[in-house]
């Protein structure tokens, strides 16, 4: 029987397997981090404002960016969601002959107001017919500061990702373009519910 102990790995092996833990556990670090950069915390934050007027809140998964979809601006001018990145946007889906988008048109134009002078964004955008676009203008403006937009092709809804169930829809969309919570139907978006739900999406950016 040989005299000699039993061989351990060496100094070297050891400090490189160390190494190699150490290098795995970056890596998961870096994956989390940057998965919350598309998903930030799965709307686990947003789920537990669905209340009060917000209680049909929607929260996506996984998250889509903001479709590349033209629509108008009162000059005639193309404009794309892309156009107010860097900014929180919430884009209303609209029509003067939906009695609930009315509605709540009032409480979406105070909601805008309320945010003055922070990158808040509220994109009401008409699916109104051709032949009711002055009535559809006329109504913006007595919704200050509300600015008019118009789909002249009415496909919003539908570029969506999932579809808009209906109207009015409003879609929320963090700084960065990407969609953080939905609501189908009316809503008072002068609410305290509403204001968290906004303030939430403002901090996560």
């Amino acid at each position: 029987m040989s005299d000699h102990p039993a061989a351990k790995p060496s100094g070297g092996i050891l400090k490189w397997a160390l190494w190699g833990v150490a290098v795995l556990g970056v890596a998961a670090v870096l994956y989390i981090m940057g998965s919350a950069l598309i998903k930030p915390d799965g709307g686990g934050s947003l789920k537990r404002l669905a209340k009060g007027e917000m209680a049909k809140l929607e929260t996506p998964l996984p998250p889509s960016r903001a479709p590349d979809h033209v629509f108008y601006d009162a000059g005639g001018q193309p404009v794309r969601l892309a156009d107010f990145k860097g900014q929180v946007v919430v884009m209303n889906i609209w029509a003067t002959w939906c009695g609930p988008c009315v509605l709540e048109m009032p409480t979406l134009a105070a909601l805008q107001k309320s945010y003055a002078g922070r990158p808040v964004k509220v994109v009401a955008i008409s699916v109104d017919r051709d032949q009711d676009l002055d009535k559809a203008r006329a109504f913006i403006g007595q919704h200050a500061p509300l600015d008019f937009y118009i789909d002249r092709e009415r496909k919003i809804s539908f570029v969506l990702s999932p579809p808009a169930a209906g109207m009015p829809t409003t879609v929320i969309y963090g700084r960065d373009g990407v969609e953080r919570a939905r609501l189908a139907g009316e809503a008072d978006w002068t609410s305290p519910e509403a204001r968290a739900v906004i303030d939430s999406v403002l901090a996560g950016g």
